[in-house]
């Protein structure tokens, strides 16, 4: 059955089915071609009559995805012009207004960043009485390029707080409560809610975020971000500046951004690449520019930005291992190879190599360096971001999620990305290659209540985090509260370098 509704920029037609309505591929934002391109967010142009919200919008063009990438993730649109757009599924029933969630997906910076996933359909958190937001958004050079002569920085994350406006502006007509919304996301989806909490612009838009493997660490400082353009610009033979980057082909940039990758795995010289790229082998991140984004997120967070705003922040048990044992690499590494990353990151080898052997006693050593470098990438910076929010007004929680896949021989673990169809409800959309035929849907039916109830009231049904008991909700078959988990390996990191900080 067909629905129509009308927001500011004219009416929809989207889907009514078992008491959701579903509407896909409004426009938040101009196509950022042309003029727009390389430019802020634009608003979108009005329409007359009826336009239909039936279908998803194309994602930004992008570049080939890497093994790890393409292992896991199931897409419903490819790429395309029209790419700033977001989709609503809304309750049919019941007494508005409703909780309202904006999922940010992630992709590293480079990839991804669409809202088009069986894996993100939000009919379930629908069902359950909230509405829901999936976004697109621009992505490497297209989403985060900084030149000598830039007046812009962070145009991805001004596209999310573009999506976000239009979400104060028009949710109330889909029955949603523009007074609580949760913005939450993944990987790079959740280092953008991070960055967003530190946001002078973002100030009001939410009033609660949801971290998912990912949180304050992975920024660049502005000089940084204008070595990765200005090498980007040297491979393709043009001036280092925004208008003549503008005007290369969009396929022939996206070439340059692949073969950029290949260089910096060539020659990590952190001189001609910066500190945080070949620490992070991200080349395109949110931007310290003073502007946009002021200062360190953490930094931000911790003097008080966004104190107000409740805070649930979590990893998952082995998250490293997907990019290990997706490439075959896991199997191949050595012991010198793992004390050599633990030694890059400025830990003593000897104590911190006896601390992970005492939790993982069978490990080899890729099992080992998949332990460390999960804590350096993901595990930590969450634990920082969380030390640095609690004790405020609003609350602070952290989870855990450990359900093992069974794929592959069981190697990936409790990898990145597990948990998303577990809080999304939509485990067999889709999701098989990576969770196998039959993942838990008790788990499922526990994750999922637990951001509904979140994103309702701000609370979680256990402990909040503080720095003494360090409370964890671990999720599994057996859920459970664990308090200071691994504690003996945090300690390794405390005063430690992190990532971008």
């Amino acid at each position: 059955m067909e629905t129509i509704i009308t927001i500011k920029q004219g009416s929809v037609r989207g889907t009514l089915a078992d008491g959701v309505r579903a509407f896909k591929g409004i426009p938040y934002a101009a196509p950022p071609i042309r003029a727009n391109r390389f430019r802020p967010p634009r608003p979108a142009a009005a329409w007359s009559g009826v336009r239909d919200a039936l279908n998803f919008g194309p994602k930004t063009r992008q570049p080939s995805y890497p093994p790890e990438i393409a292992l896991i993730l199931n897409e419903l649109s490819a790429g395309g012009d029209d790419a700033l757009t977001l989709n609503v599924w809304a309750p049919d029933f019941g007494s508005p207004p409703y909780p309202v969630m904006v999922w940010i997906p992630g992709g590293m910076f480079e990839f991804h960043a669409t809202g088009a996933s069986p894996w993100y359909d939000g009919s379930r958190f629908a069902r359950d009485g909230i509405v829901c937001v999936t976004i697109n958004y621009r992505v490497g050079a297209d989403g985060f390029l900084l030149c000598g002569d830039d007046e812009y920085a962070n145009l991805g994350l001004l596209d999310q707080i573009a999506a976000l406006s239009w979400v104060r502006d028009n949710i109330a007509t889909f029955g949603g409560d523009p007074r609580r919304v949760t913005v939450f996301g993944e990987s790079a989806g959740a280092i953008s809610v991070a960055a967003l909490l530190a946001m002078p612009r973002a100030t009001g838009l939410f009033r609660r975020a949801i971290m998912q493997s990912g949180a304050a660490h992975m920024v660049m400082s502005a000089a940084a971000a204008r070595r990765v353009s200005g090498n980007l610009a040297r491979k393709l033979g043009v001036a280092a500046t925004r208008d003549a980057l503008a005007g290369v082909p969009v396929d022939r940039l996206l070439e340059a951004q692949l073969a950029m990758h290949d260089d910096l795995a060539a020659d990590p010289d952190p001189d001609w690449w910066g500190r945080e790229v070949v620490d992070t082998r991200m080349l395109w991140q949110p931007v310290i520019d003073g502007d946009v984004l002021p200062a360190h997120p953490l930094d931000r967070i911790a003097a008080g930005a966004s104190a107000a705003v409740d805070v649930l922040i979590g990893t998952n048990t082995d998250e490293h291992r997907l990019f290990l044992a997706s490439t075959g690499a896991l199997e191949h590494i050595t012991h010198e190879v793992t004390a050599a990353a633990i030694s890059s990151y400025r830990l003593p080898v000897d104590s911190t190599l006896a601390a992970y052997r005492g939790t993982h006693p069978n490990a080899t050593a890729g099992d080992l360096l998949a332990a460390v470098q999960t804590d350096w990438f993901w595990r930590n910076p969450a634990i920082r971001l969380a030390e640095a929010h609690a004790g405020r007004t609003s609350s602070t929680y952290m989870y855990e999620f450990a359900w093992a896949s069974p794929q592959l021989n069981g190697v990936l673990g409790a990898c990145h990305a597990l948990e998303i169809p577990f809080v999304f409800d939509t485990l067999g959309l889709g999701t098989e290659r990576l969770w196998g035929a039959t993942p838990p849907q008790p788990l499922a039916d526990t994750m999922h209540a637990a951001w509904v109830g979140f994103a309702t009231d701000g609370r979680c049904r256990w402990p909040e985090y503080d720095l003494f008991k360090r409370a964890t909700m671990r999720f599994d078959v057996g859920s459970g509260v664990v308090e200071d988990p691994r504690a003996a390996e945090r300690r390794q990191w405390e005063g430690a370098v992190v990532p971008s900080h």
